[in-house]
């Protein structure tokens, strides 16, 4: 299959696909500048178009399933218990968007029991929309995504990114095998990297200092197109997630190996 068949979208997929929409038309207004920036009590900024993007995100979804459970970076968790329970940053990469980069992105996640099921990516500026549900493949602007199949760590790309803990720790000199061995090594940060690597363009995506929200819908996505997502203890995406080995499987057991128990 060359393009993504609509008929084929869940009612979950079609109602966070459509939320995702409004919320990058919220976020394109903004983006020129003419908003205000608050700081929260972790000490990170705030904006405008972050609570109305997640207000609007928080609307569509809880009127088409009032019984789930929301956990939003700006409005908490609500029916935290629900068995269904959707995971949303409407702003990831709040301080790049207020100087004005481009990586930001709006994500939409939903886990069902712990399980993440479904995943909406939307790079706003970037004109990239991707989506994955568990079993039906991963899509960007509807064409399906593949991994990439190197397997020699010498030829393969890499892309690093928020990696002030694994600087702090025993890790950074096995991340420094890495990247002496690398092909390349990017930092493309934020949503763009794992775009890359869902579409086969790189082999994988080391990062720390992350949480659930930033990488949920990206996980689900990495997965449907063939890869491998866990943490740098080889674990799967839990709502406590704080790093991330994301790879090709021909690659991943190599870095994981290496990389094993430095960030939780």
């Amino acid at each position: 299959m060359n393009q993504f068949d609509e008929n084929s979208a869940s009612a979950f997929l079609k109602v966070a696909l459509a939320a995702a929409g409004k919320a990058a038309e919220i976020s394109r207004t903004y983006y020129a500048g003419n908003f205000t920036v608050t700081t929260k009590a972790d000490r990170t900024p705030v904006t405008q178009a972050d609570v109305e993007c997640e207000k609007v995100i928080r609307q569509d979804i809880l009127e088409a399933f009032p019984t789930h459970g929301f956990y939003g970076e700006e409005t908490g968790q609500t029916q935290a218990d629900a068995e269904y329970l959707w995971l949303v940053d409407p702003i990831d990469g709040t301080k790049g968007f207020v100087r004005q980069y481009p990586f930001f992105s709006t994500q939409i996640a939903l886990m069902y029991h712990g399980e993440i099921i479904l995943g909406v990516s939307s790079g706003t500026m970037m004109g990239e929309l991707a989506w994955a549900e568990k079993g039906h493949g991963a899509w960007l602007n509807g064409r399906p995504l593949k991994i990439s199949r190197i397997d020699n760590p010498d030829h393969a790309a890499v892309s690093v990114g928020n990696l002030k803990s694994l600087a702090g720790s025993d890790g950074w000199a096995s991340l420094g095998g890495i990247v002496q061995r690398a092909d390349r090594i990017r930092g493309y940060g934020d949503f763009y990297h794992y775009h890359l690597l869902a579409s086969g363009k790189i082999e994988a995506v080391i990062e720390s200092d992350v949480n659930i929200l930033d990488i949920a819908a990206l996980s689900i996505i990495v997965t449907e197109a063939g890869g491998l997502f866990t943490n740098l203890n080889g674990e799967r995406p839990t709502l406590g997630i704080r790093s991330v080995l994301a790879a090709n499987p021909s690659l991943h057991g190599k870095y994981l190996r290496l990389l094993r128990g430095y960030v939780a």
